[in-house]
């Protein structure tokens, strides 16, 4: 296809740059995984337990990877067809770009978790002398899934626009909808096998048999230090993936929809499409300085503080860049130079914003403030309280993160003015998510090292490793708390990107009224025509709609936890039954932990199915039966009512998990008191919540968006030739809708048979 953008030689020159930032971000986690890999890896016997975790990670991350193989290529074809409407080109370019993206993604999760199930032995080992060292190797391994999220996304990006221009859009819609499926089920299945092993080892060891967290007696703590791998690090990695090319997409699709067809409104899109790949190639060269930060100045220092050190060094050395990019070329290449500083504050909005989460997330969830405190004090009084008490703070917690959100869009419309078009105020938007998620390489980093650490701590109690217990119960501790954060984060640039691709599904719209010329070529006053009114049934109707998905989504995935953990019970309980002399301790008597990791392994892989299934065919089944009105409608729900519960959630269950642990350090009675037992109550309710529900949420909002993107052309333009069309492949849709609702609420007849024969046809069932 012909292109009517024309680049100068200085942003030919700066692509060129972007990508050598790119490969700069590849080679420094290259680096930073030969260095975690020269430590040592400790004993034998801490080797043994670690391998153990590496085989049962490695061999769920490549079952998964086996059976989503063959949606990914039916989902490519269907990719391929959507964009015959626009040019053969498009529909190539979209179909790669959707393999690509699943590919990025995909890699992303799959390096992350490799090196961590190996940094975590040698944080182990580290933690036997030296807090500093031991803090050092846990955040290096996260920190080279934080480069390759950065890089890969940017890599991609870059060499798509480069190829398609302005056209570039319309494929990369398949790049981040291959990045938001992948990092869908990785986040489903990866935290439905985690925390199934974790409620089964929590309530069998803990509070029936009363042995610690981590013993080696429970056949579930392989699983469960497994799933911490499979979930947080390869679930979260995909999930920011995906996050950084969907505000990348949207801010592309505003800055073409804005400029309208014309030479001066192409030289104003390329200069706002340029500007975007420009502050991501600062934020790889930033990231690489906060993760070099992130050393503790002393073995006294909090690990916390040197955490927050690097991540806030590297968002201030952000905003120097931004104003830079912003100043010398915004402000010399763009038609209108003036809007240089709207540009600038907008994408400074995005570092605000992540600090702003962070430190709120971390309000809720760290031991050290008043939340967890009260939720530790009020599990005096039993489970009952505990739990009451931790779902009124994360409900609180949900509604001040939503007043941040808010709180942003209204700093975008005062920077562009209350005269500004709602096309420039979103764009705005996507600004904010682009600057928010500049320092992800540090983001993930924080995220995969608390799994690193957790996964220390259970190494250090299986092997009996006593001298680094204080070291990595004090890692883990603020494990929990960045984890929590960066969800935080997570939500938080979810729901900015969704709201930019919100502000694209108009103008997707208009496309599909106005022709085949693609977004580049609409008037902007044309689009003014196309909007949603509230007071239109029609819309409120889809906007009800949307907002229950959520609800029905995180039944789904909640269910299947209690689930799997109900089979998981019940085979550790055999086991303690059935072995002699394990529950004793007896030397030489092991559990057979396989059996467990299979269990969970198969338990995880079913439950895919009902919530892809439901993630991308639902907004087609809205569009095809009530319209575009009803999809935007929806698409609005499913944003609203799914940030409000995922950060509930993720508030909640970091909370909770926490309260226990300051039990554990001795309050109210400590380890084996009445208090204790109802922490671990609450713990074990608030585990799902914020490691499998809650995070799920995150690519559930922006495929549900995505997928709405892709099809309301084909909605527009089917719906006015052939309304028929659409209310029979609507009626086909829902019934496969249905179909994978009642199979997903079904006994899992998988994991029926995988206990009975591993139990040899006991009473495992």
């Amino acid at each position: 296809m012909e292109s009517l953008m024309q680049l100068t030689e200085f942003e030919n020159a700066a692509l060129i740059g972007v990508i050598v930032c790119g490969l700069i971000g590849v080679v420094y986690a290259l680096y930073l995984r030969q260095k975690v890999l020269k430590a040592d890896a400790g004993t034998e016997k801490m080797r043994d337990v670690a391998s153990q975790i590496q085989e049962g990670a490695y061999a769920y991350l490549n079952r998964q990877f086996r059976t989503i193989l063959v949606l990914v290529v039916i989902l490519a074809v269907a990719l391929f067809l959507s964009g015959l409407s626009e040019h053969w080109s498009i529909a190539v370019g979209r179909a790669i770009a959707f393999l690509l993206g699943c590919f990025g993604s995909g890699i992303t999760g799959y390096m992350g978790m490799t090196l961590a199930v190996q940094g975590n032995v040698r944080c182990t080992n580290a933690a036997r002398t030296s807090l500093r060292e031991a803090l050092a190797i846990a955040f290096q391994s996260g920190g080279v899934t934080g480069m390759f999220t950065v890089t890969m996304g940017l890599l991609g990006a870059t060499i798509i626009f480069m190829i398609f221009k302005e056209h570039a859009t319309e494929v990369l819609l398949g790049f981040g909808f291959g990045g938001c499926l992948l990092a869908l089920f990785m986040r489903v299945g990866g935290g439905i096998y985690t925390k199934a092993a974790d409620v089964g080892a929590d309530l069998v060891g803990k509070v029936e048999a009363g042995i610690p967290e981590d013993d080696p007696r429970n056949a579930a703590v392989i699983a469960d230090n497994v799933g911490d791998n499979v979930g947080d690090c390869a679930g979260m990695a995909a999930d920011i993936f995906e996050s950084y090319e969907v505000t990348l997409v949207a801010s592309m699709i505003l800055a073409l929809a804005h400029a309208g067809g014309g030479a001066e409104g192409m030289r104003t899109a390329t200069v706002w499409i340029m500007y975007p790949l420009m502050i991501r190639a600062v934020g790889v060269l930033t990231s690489i300085l906060g993760i070099a930060l992130v050393r503790s100045r002393s073995e006294d220092e909090y690990p916390m503080i040197a955490i927050s050190r690097g991540f806030i060094y590297s968002a201030i050395v952000s905003a120097v860049g931004f104003y830079f990019v912003a100043r010398f070329y915004v402000g010399a290449f763009a038609q209108t130079h003036d809007d240089w500083w709207k540009l600038f504050l907008a994408t400074i909005s995005g570092l605000v914003l992540a600090v702003a989460m962070y430190k709120l997330t971390e309000y809720y969830t760290s031991v050290r403030f008043r939340p967890v405190q009260d939720i530790a004090k009020s599990a005096q009084t039993g489970a009952a309280t505990d739990l009451l008490t931790g779902f009124s703070e994360g409900l609180e917690g949900s509604a001040f993160s939503l007043l941040l959100i808010c709180g942003s869009i209204i700093f975008s419309i005062l920077v562009f003015g209350t005269g500004a078009s709602p096309v420039e105020i979103l764009y705005g938007v996507s600004l904010c998510g682009l600057g928010m998620l500049t320092t992800t390489g540090v983001i993930i980093a924080m995220d995969t090292y608390g799994p690193v650490a957790d996964n220390a701590q259970g190494i250090s109690e299986m092997a009996g490793v006593d001298d680094a217990m204080p070291i990595v119960e004090q890692l883990d501790a603020v494990g929990n708390s960045t984890k929590a954060a960066t969800k935080g984060i997570a939500i938080a640039s979810a729901v900015i990107a969704a709201i930019s691709l919100y502000g694209s599904y108009l103008s997707k719209v208009a496309a599909g009224y106005l022709g085949k010329g693609g977004v580049e070529s609409i008037d902007p006053a044309a689009l003014a025509r196309y909007h949603l009114n509230l007071d239109v049934p029609i819309v409120f109707i889809g906007l009800l709609i949307g907002g229950a998905m959520p609800l029905l989504f995180s039944s789904i995935t909640l269910r299947a936890v209690s689930r799997a953990a109900f089979y998981i019970i019940n085979e550790v309980r055999r086991q303690f039954r059935e072995i002699p002399g394990l529950l004793e301790g007896k030397e030489g008597v092991k559990p057979e932990s396989g059996r467990v990791v299979d269990i969970c392994t198969a338990s995880a892989l079913r439950e895919l199915i009902a919530p892809g299934i439901l993630a991308i065919l639902a907004p087609i089944i809205v569009g095809c039966w009530l319209g575009w009105t009803a999809l935007g409608g929806f698409l609005g729900g499913i944003i609203v009512v799914g940030q409000l519960l995922a950060v509930l959630m993720c508030n909640a269950g970091g909370a909770w998990d926490n309260a226990k642990k300051v039990i554990e350090d001795g309050a109210y009675g400590g380890k084996g008191s009445d208090a204790h037992e109802a922490a671990v109550i609450g713990d074990t309710v608030g585990d799902p919540f914020k490691d499998t529900a809650g995070p799920a949420l995150n690519p559930l909002i922006k495929v549900m968006n995505l997928v709405g993107l892709l099809v309301v052309p084909v909605i527009v333009s089917v719906g006015e030739s052939n309304p028929t069309a659409l209310y029979v492949t609507g009626i086909v849709l829902a019934a496969i809708v249905v179909v994978a609702l009642m199979i997903s609420k079904r006994e899992s007849k998988e994991v029926i048979e995988v206990q009975e024969r591993l139990a040899g046809g006991s009473d495992a069932a």
